[in-house]
């Protein structure tokens, strides 16, 4: 399958996860609105969110993917079996762990609520209901990583959806056929969302035992030194691939302190997750492959471009998006959210907290996509002191910025966090002699600017004729936008033919150095 077609099938499969969780969470304003309910069942999920979108958006494939690079047919199927044996053991541990210790895990996701015994006993509730859906999400993606690394890619890219559709299916149920309490109804969304993960684990798992073939064997486990590696290897990795999603995790715990702050810090962040998680996928599913493949063959330079190019592709991306949301995040947070439970001042707060998180999107494109060169070296070390570097940086932050601004600073804490861990994974590829931007690299990026500034200047004046967009208005001003960029993007020379022209090269071939995103 070429490359074009691999990153059309992810990218397809990314974005219609992403239109679907836009659907659940304004189904979950509308449910829960912004209240002690809500702030409880969002900080319960937080955690398996957590994992979900680490694992979901190729956090194991760092550790699993070049393992198998190394390995033949049948001793990688045999490892992918003992891996996810072993996992499957470790996870089930530590869901009986949770269940019991549920309450201590509320007040640590939570420690704002420390006074308020209600709220911080529906979180535990919460967390015991929902908990369950790390062992099947993260099971799902140690399957998918296998199949991603033998080139498959349609299971992987469409079994997300089952979490998602289940909770939407889940909500209009509610809706529509029961008067249930806040406090019951997040209950069963709690609920919902394990059941939900143990469907995407069938589809992924079907996938994977599919065919003559098998990706996998299932055996005892044995103690070889490979699956040493991946057990050892996995926690760094999981930290260092879901850098931003762990900046999240404690701007949260600081927000819980703010009423309505958890909630706004979701809502918002969910926003800003559309593009963010677009290219982590694309970058952990397809960049971090052909990556592997580069340093395993001894292709240096090839590497170092292949890099670039996806770089370039990123920013061409993240930089109009981040533009975007910022100028739009008023009418946004009012289409999307204002309505049942979810009243003005929560729009309010959640369009603020937007803008702050929006100005560190690119560099949390930055460092995600530049992580996959650490991840393709083997160097976890580095790639977890990057992450760790950008956590100090987010915490500071957030407790300095957040007495002034409250909700707001948190959020500015998390741009400014992304901005450290970009920053470090630079300084770590520069230590390796693999940060080398090339003249194209530069020339695009000023062209890739120039571009969202013309696009920016549309959008603000738009915005000034029509200062309260509808839904309609609101698509109108996106579509709009998205042409005025596209447009501008062909006119400076930010995107050319012969990008399209490259993207239709099989990813097996040699990389040319004047060519596009292999």
């Amino acid at each position: 399958m070429s490359l074009f077609r691999s990153s059309l099938l992810v990218g397809l499969g990314s974005v219609a996860s992403r239109v679907l969780g836009f659907a659940r969470d304004v189904l979950f304003a509308q449910a829960l609105g912004a209240g002690p309910v809500a702030d409880a069942f969002l900080a319960a999920l937080r955690l398996p969110n957590l994992v979900r979108r680490i694992v979901g958006e190729g956090g194991l494939n760092p550790v699993i993917v070049p393992a198998l690079s190394r390995a033949g047919p049948d001793e990688g199927a045999t490892v992918a079996g003992d891996a996810l044996s072993v996992f499957a053991l470790a996870l089930l541990a530590l869901t009986g762990l949770v269940e019991i210790g549920a309450g201590l895990i509320a007040l640590l996701l939570a420690p704002g609520l420390h006074d308020d015994g209600e709220t911080l006993a529906l979180v535990a509730l919460y967390t015991r209901l929902s908990f369950p859906i790390v062992l099947c999400v993260t099971l799902a993606s140690i399957a998918a990583a296998v199949l991603n690394g033998r080139g498959r890619f349609a299971a992987t890219a469409l079994a997300p959806l089952a979490v998602n559709g289940g909770l939407i299916l889940t909500l209009v149920v509610l809706e529509s056929g029961f008067d249930l309490p806040l406090v019951e109804k997040a209950a069963w969304l709690a609920a919902a969302s394990t059941l939900a993960g143990l469907i995407q684990l069938a589809i992924v798992a079907a996938a994977l035992l599919k065919g003559r073939s098998r990706l996998v064997r299932f055996r005892r486990p044995r103690w070889s030194p490979l699956l040493k590696s991946l057990l050892l290897a996995g926690l760094p990795v999981l930290a260092a691939s879901g850098a931003v999603q762990i900046y999240f995790l404690a701007a949260t715990q600081i927000a819980s302190f703010w009423p309505s702050g958890v909630s706004w810090l979701y809502y918002a962040e969910r926003v800003m997750q559309l593009p963010l998680g677009l290219m982590a996928g694309l970058s952990a599913g397809l960049l971090l492959p052909e990556l592997a493949r580069r340093y395993q063959a001894g292709e240096r330079q090839a590497l170092i471009t292949a890099q670039n190019r996806a770089l370039e592709v990123a920013l061409l991306l993240a930089l109009p998006a981040s533009a975007a949301l910022i100028i739009l995040a008023r009418p946004i947070s009012t289409v999307l959210f204002e309505r049942g439970a979810f009243g003005s001042a929560d729009t309010e707060g959640t369009a603020l907290v937007l803008m702050a998180l929006s100005l560190g999107l690119p560099f949390a494109t930055v460092g995600k996509v530049l992580s996959q060169t650490l991840f393709a070296l083997g160097s976890l070390r580095m790639a977890f002191m990057a992450a760790g570097m950008g956590l100090v940086v987010t915490v500071t932050a957030s407790l300095l910025l957040a007495w002034a601004l409250g909700p707001t600073g948190i959020a500015l804490g998390v741009s400014l966090g992304c901005l450290g861990h970009a920053g470090a994974v630079t300084l770590g590829l520069h230590r390796f002699g693999l940060w080398s931007p090339d003249r194209q690299s530069l020339s695009r990026l000023v062209r890739t600017v120039t571009a969202t500034i013309v696009m920016s200047l549309g959008l603000l004046g738009a915005r000034s004729t029509f200062p309260e967009p509808g839904p309609l208005m609101l698509a109108a001003l996106c579509l709009g936008g998205f042409t005025l960029y596209a447009l501008a993007a062909l006119a400076t020379g930010a995107v050319t033919r012969d990008d399209w022209a490259s993207l239709t090269k099989k990813s097996s071939e040699p990389l040319r150095p004047d060519a596009g995103l292999s």
